[in-house]
């Protein structure tokens, strides 16, 4: 029988990687895998029983991660920046997936465009991810996470530039990434709606890591910032395997529709994994249809109708 000081302490354990359940017989797919966040996520999952595909840009930098992972694993190519890319990954998929983890990004990059002319963070981050989604749902079974930051708060009130998503003449890299980022939530909102609207039981969430120490940071079109960012990597961030952590608790825990998961200390910079607040611009409905409107004209994908994809599905194998 459990003491007085024992329960005390088991209800100041913080939750990590040893608390997430069985996942034995449960596939996830989890994009930009071969480094930071995603090969954290990947081998937390695998260690506890999923077979993670690993959804890489570069196939040999996706087997080079995957031979440092403990569990069951493989590689396929995925280019978020090129629609024909994620066409290609999502044609080749067969089976339930249990999981989809949109995890892959850039942060603010010098001004650049995808393959297809979108501005690469907008590309990469939210419409790459928005075909991929839509997609794959007709096999996903579980829930669909996306990886946001606390950047959709930025200063100077960060809100989708709908008369200009690509930011053709006002670029700045962190308005760029901010946008992107907002593009996340405004998703993960619509995405839930809709889901809930089919009868469907899958659940999309959304996370973000706080301040973590991953390469995403030397990529940084500033010299100055890049200089920052080092120091607070060295000081003040978690490391990639703290960062993923909220990740994979939206992914494994039994949380609402639309959850939003961050860490829970100061600023939500670091911590253990919980359900954290958003920004009014994330949370408003309005903008999260206005989007989806126009990813779907963008990227030419549009929300698939569950009941005849899934006997579509099951007809194909």
């Amino acid at each position: 029988m459990a003491t007085k000081d024992s329960a005390v302490e088991q209800s100041k354990k913080k939750w990590g990687t040893g608390d997430i359940g069985d996942q034995t017989g449960r596939t996830a797919v989890v994009t930009g895998a071969n480094s930071g966040l995603g090969i954290a996520t990947v081998d937390a999952l695998a260690r506890a029983g999923a077979h993670v595909v690993l959804a890489v840009r570069d196939p040999g930098r996706g087997e080079a991660a995957a031979r440092t992972v403990h569990g069951s694993v493989e590689v396929r190519r995925l280019d978020l920046a090129d629609l024909a890319s994620v066409h290609e990954f999502a044609a080749s998929w067969r089976g339930d997936l249990d999981l989809l983890i949109n995890n892959a990004g850039v942060m603010n990059i010098p001004e650049a465009t995808t393959k297809d002319g979108f501005e690469m963070q907008f590309g990469t981050n939210h419409l790459g991810h928005f075909a991929l989604t839509n997609l794959l749902l007709p096999h996903v079974t579980d829930r669909v996470v996306t990886v946001s930051s606390g950047a959709h708060r930025m200063p100077g009130s960060t809100h989708m530039h709908f008369g200009n998503l690509n930011l053709t003449g006002e670029y700045t890299p962190i308005t760029a990434y901010g946008q992107s980022k907002l593009a996340n939530l405004l998703f993960t909102l619509e995405l839930q709606s809709r889901l809930a609207a089919a009868g469907s039981s899958v659940r999309a969430l959304a996370a973000h890591p706080g301040w973590a120490a991953t390469g995403l940071q030397g990529h940084d079109a500033s010299v100055v910032r890049r200089a920052l960012m080092a120091v607070g990597n060295r000081f003040v961030a978690q490391d990639n395997r703290a960062g993923a952590l909220p990740t994979l608790y939206a992914a494994t825990e039994d949380l609402p529709g639309a959850g939003y998961v961050g860490p829970d200390g100061f600023g939500e910079m670091r911590g253990a994994p919980t359900l954290v607040g958003r920004s009014a611009a994330a949370s408003d409905p309005v903008s999260a249809v206005r989007l989806w409107r126009a990813s779907e004209e963008l990227t030419g994908v549009t929300f698939p109708r569950l009941g005849e994809a899934a006997r579509a599905v099951a007809a194909g194998g």
